[in-house]
């Protein structure tokens, strides 16, 4: 079984009805920190969930896998059997489909009322969109954050999936379930956890509609401090062609970066006159277009200007920094983040390579108390594989 000695989570329990997106993603998290996860699988997987070498899927680590037909009798009999010895189950869904297939949260609490039962959605269990299709795209769309990121003229850039799948949703499903498992401790009863990642954006919102009221943030593109319209927090091009970023919020650090590049903060405009911030980005991307990036490194080094270099993922974990800090691993010949946070005492860890989608299923499926001749009928009946 995967290791869960010394995890902040160990002794936990979650069944994983496996999807895509934020659910995968939460259930890596959840696993890492010493949770023991089950993915239930589809006996046999479609679409975006055929994995042919699953070490390329890393969000699928940490767990084992079993392969089940969740449209039997028999496969759903084998879901609640895990749920009643489960703290949490989470799936992604459309709402609606886990109550057809008769493991909805009213039936899962009557073989765990102590259960908690975490979904992931992108619009949400209720509302007229919740029964829509929609990707991460979209939810960042309809929240208004799509709204403020890219060029001042033209179309608004289109983001990673960062901010809703796993952000929005990964991230605030995971610390949903983990706040319902700590109050279940003293009420003894579980809850629905509805992880929307509409809501996990607007959360994240939450700053910005403040600026919004208090009318200091200007609804256009590259207008304000965080959205490319200050040119003192921004990227630029270098001499050979690769980029650099700075980010000096504080008068003090500003004065900093201005010295690097070889001007006077004296001579420069105020800092937050924004009718100056035009030509001061002209500026601005003149000189840093003077030299490469990693001569703009060393001039910066040791120098408190909030300067870092723009480094794709090839370059990202050999940086001193993040390879001093030893914060990525090789499994199975695949580079990956290792887990975060960090913890002083119950340290997190990868606890196994990806699995094949049930390739764990008679063996997880033991250790969840299924006995050897119940698992060879179930197999012969075509429930697992």
């Amino acid at each position: 079984m995967p290791s869960t000695k010394g995890g902040a989570l160990s002794g936990i329990r979650i069944v994983e009805i496996a999807g895509v997106g934020p659910v995968p993603f939460a259930a890596m998290l959840l696993a890492d920190m010493g949770a023991q996860v089950i993915t239930v699988d589809r006996l046999e997987p479609s679409g975006l969930g055929v994995k042919k070498e699953p070490r390329f899927d890393p969000t699928t680590r940490s767990r084992h896998s079993i392969a089940v037909d969740l449209k039997s009798e028999q496969g759903r009999t084998v879901v609640l059997q895990l749920v009643r010895k489960a703290d949490a189950l989470i799936e992604g869904f459309r709402p609606g489909v886990m109550e057809r297939l008769g493991l909805g949260p009213a039936v899962c609490a009557q073989h765990n009322r102590r259960l908690v039962f975490g979904r992931a959605t992108g619009w949400g269990q209720e509302g007229p969109l919740s029964q829509t299709v929609g990707h991460d795209l979209n939810y960042l769309a309809i929240t208004g954050a799509l709204a403020m990121m890219g060029p001042r003229k033209g179309v608004p850039a289109v983001p990673l999936n960062l901010l809703g799948d796993y952000a929005g949703g990964g991230v605030y499903l995971a610390l949903g379930v983990l706040a319902a498992l700590l109050e279940a401790k003293t009420s003894g009863q579980g809850q629905v956890v509805d992880a929307a990642m509409i809501d996990g954006i607007e959360s994240m919102l939450t700053h910005y509609f403040g600026y919004l009221a208090s009318h200091r943030l200007i609804l256009e593109r590259e207008s304000n401090y965080f959205d490319g319209g200050a040119p003192w927090y921004g990227v630029y091009e270098t001499s050979d062609g690769k980029h650099i970023s700075v980010a000096p919020v504080e008068r003090k650090f500003y004065d900093q970066l201005l010295l690097a590049m070889g001007l006077d903060p004296k001579t420069i405009p105020d800092q937050l006159d924004r009718s100056t911030w035009p030509n001061l980005r002209r500026q601005f991307e003149e000189i840093f277009l003077r030299k490469t990036r990693d001569e703009w490194c060393q001039i910066m080094e040791g120098k408190e200007a909030c300067f870092a270099p723009v480094l794709d993922l090839s370059e990202a974990p050999n940086h001193p920094h993040l390879a001093a800090r030893q914060g990525f691993e090789d499994v199975d010949g695949v580079l990956q983040p290792g887990p975060a946070p960090r913890f002083s005492r119950t340290p997190s860890a990868i606890r196994q390579p990806p699995p094949n989608p049930g390739a764990n299923t008679f063996e997880a499926l033991g250790e969840w108390g299924f006995a050897s001749d119940e698992l060879e009928s179930l197999k012969k009946a075509g429930v697992i594989r």
